[in-house]
């Protein structure tokens, strides 16, 4: 993961990205792989990347939920996801799960059946890979902001 230059909206902002892609790049696996991944962190933020519906039994240090099954990765610094895919079938995804990180690390993981076998319906014709998510300009943050205070105000 690294800081990338990334222009939307007619701005210019500086985030972190997985490999230079927003979203990151999508992992193809199959049901039954184990998956190594090797994530240097060259960002300037502590983070964690959470393998979100994959299960990791008797693996939890390679969870990614920072602050509950590890700490975060200090910039400079990498560490390597063990990730085991024993009974996942279908689309997931993967997201940093440190604060606003979030936001721009993420991406979908594509688990196959299990090399020999099939698909539990007729095999797609096609298939493609949606992943939504929002970039946010300065004016909606303070926007959004406005509008939370605002109802903090009037709850009370």
């Amino acid at each position: 993961v690294a800081t990338t230059p990334y222009t939307r909206l007619c701005e210019t902002k500086e985030i972190i990205t997985v490999n230079g892609q927003f979203p990151g790049p999508t992992l193809y696996v199959n049901k039954g792989d184990t998956v190594i991944i090797n994530a240097f962190n060259q960002g300037n933020y502590s983070l964690t990347i959470h393998w979100h519906g994959l299960k990791q039994p008797r693996n939890p240090w390679s969870d990614g939920t920072e602050f509950i099954t590890m700490c975060g990765v200090p910039p400079g610094k990498n560490f390597t996801y063990t990730l085991q895919f024993t009974t996942e079938e279908g689309t997931i995804w993967y997201h940093a799960h440190s604060d606003w990180t979030r936001a721009t690390v993420h991406g979908a993981i594509v688990i196959y059946p299990r090399m020999g076998t099939t698909y539990p319906f007729p095999k797609p014709d096609k298939e493609y890979v949606v992943v939504l998510g929002k970039f946010v300009s300065f004016t909606e943050i303070i926007f959004i902001f406005t509008i939370v205070l605002f109802l903090f105000i009037e709850i009370q």
